[in-house]
């Protein structure tokens, strides 16, 4: 029988220090949750029967983190994770929604593709999985693909990521389409022929080592193409993993001017640039590339003010011998479910912005761009939950990652906070012994 659907006891959390940014909570409150909703806050509700108790005093207890990007490599990539890897690793983290993006093989351009990997998902029972369906037929920039039938199948947004389309008028089509039915498209800014297939940020670390650069003008210039796109066709649009400080500057003022635009930002680039990738470190080969100091200044920025609505791990998995060969020929990416809170956590160690703020990117802005009734705690609202305490200190290496991809630049760091508990729809998925 599949737990999910079994009646989730009766749960008391409490004496936890609960924080919802959404609803502007942030006290030492006992949380009460029932038939997978929360039904109580400080007190309990009449005739509410205690089945089960958490103790998280000393903790910080809200909503469950939602993760924007989260590649599980499953299907047509089994040798580097797997759904159910990756789905527990998330909820070790702390994060029960995460968003799957389409570059699957098969592609997630069919309904087929879609509920395999849910179907998955549902056989895992850790982590609720959502899909981005492909904005073309195979991502390959053609034909545009059958997006109402992904909608339908459960897809809750369209997307590229960075494959180019052939041209702006299958863009300008794709977004009209989109439009027609109000699914939300997630765009990747790059310019596929300014990239020139670079590895690193044009500047002077490129140049020194002898690596192609891709200039932040990939990024620049696609955004001011997009936003033309965007405001001619209406269309809903997310920009996902922004760079750089021009770009951001871009995005801000379309919201400003009313454009129905959002941007995120991955946890790489709020940490690392340019600079890293000093001694060839494969482990920092990301892209788009880790760009400059004032770059990575400008997206704490962002994120502290609310430019950049969601914080996200961009979590790309991948087996030791894909990042063992020369820096421009080893796969890009991170492992960053591991990393995604306690990173977090840095920033408001570090003053760069306060620890609400943080937990609202982390939980009610992904919750907003997807169109989820979850990323909150109030009474009537989903009962996915995540408790953690905020002074656990711990080192990242191979025995304390639960992802399978253990690609990170940040292997060795001390990281402070980690989950003790992540409830999905009142249900303990996750107890850290």
């Amino acid at each position: 029988m599949n737990p999910c659907s079994e009646t989730p006891p009766r749960i008391r959390i409490k004496g936890g220090r609960l924080i919802d940014p959404a609803n502007r909570v942030d006290g030492e409150q006992d949380l009460y949750l029932a038939d997978r909703k929360v039904v109580g806050i400080g007190t309990a509700p009449d005739g509410f029967q205690v089945e089960q108790e958490i103790d998280a005093r000393g903790q910080i207890v809200c909503p469950g983190l939602i993760d924007l990007a989260v590649r599980l490599r499953e299907p047509g990539q089994e040798h580097k994770a797997t759904i159910d890897s990756e789905c527990r690793a998330a909820a070790s983290a702390g994060i029960t929604t995460l968003c799957c993006p389409p570059d699957t093989d098969p592609v997630i351009d069919t309904p087929a593709v879609v509920e395999l990997i849910h179907h998955r998902a549902r056989q895992t029972n850790t982590t609720r999985v959502l899909t981005l369906g492909a904005l073309t037929r195979d991502l390959d920039g053609k034909l545009l693909s059958e997006m109402r039938a992904l909608q339908l199948a459960g897809c809750v947004g369209v997307t590229n990521i960075q494959r180019p389309l052939i041209n702006s008028l299958v863009e300008r089509r794709a977004f009209e389409y989109a439009a027609t039915f109000d699914l939300r498209v997630h765009l990747h800014a790059n310019d596929e022929s300014l990239s020139n297939g670079g590895c690193a940020h044009e500047g002077a670390v490129a140049t020194r080592l002898g690596l192609p650069g891709i200039p932040a003008a990939t990024e620049t210039s696609s955004v001011a193409r997009l936003l033309a796109l965007i405001e001619q066709t209406g269309v809903r649009a997310h920009f996902c993993r922004i760079t750089s400080s021009r770009a951001l500057g871009m995005i801000a003022r379309a919201r400003y001017d009313g454009l129905p635009v959002s941007a995120d930002v991955a946890v790489p680039y709020l940490f690392l640039t340019e600079l890293d990738i000093a001694e060839f470190d494969s482990q920092c080969h990301v892209l788009p590339p880790l760009r400059t100091q004032e770059d990575r200044a400008a997206l704490r920025a962002g994120l502290a003010n609310g430019s950049l609505a969601a914080l996200c791990s961009d979590h790309q998995p991948h087996e030791d011998d894909a990042k063992r060969a020369p820096f421009p020929s080893t796969a890009p990416g991170i492992s960053g479910l591991d990393t995604l809170l306690p990173m977090a956590l840095r920033l408001v160690e570090q003053g760069a912005m306060g620890l609400t703020d943080v937990l609202h990117r982390l939980t009610a802005g992904p919750a907003a761009i997807l169109g989820l009734e979850q990323g909150q705690l109030a009474i009537g609202a989903p009962a996915d939950v995540c408790i953690f305490d905020p002074e656990h200190t711990w080192i990242l290496d191979d025995h304390s990652m639960e992802s399978e991809g253990h690609n990170s630049p940040f292997r060795d760091w001390e990281m402070k906070g980690r989950a003790s508990h992540t409830l999905l729809n009142g249900r303990v998925v996750y107890a850290r012994e």
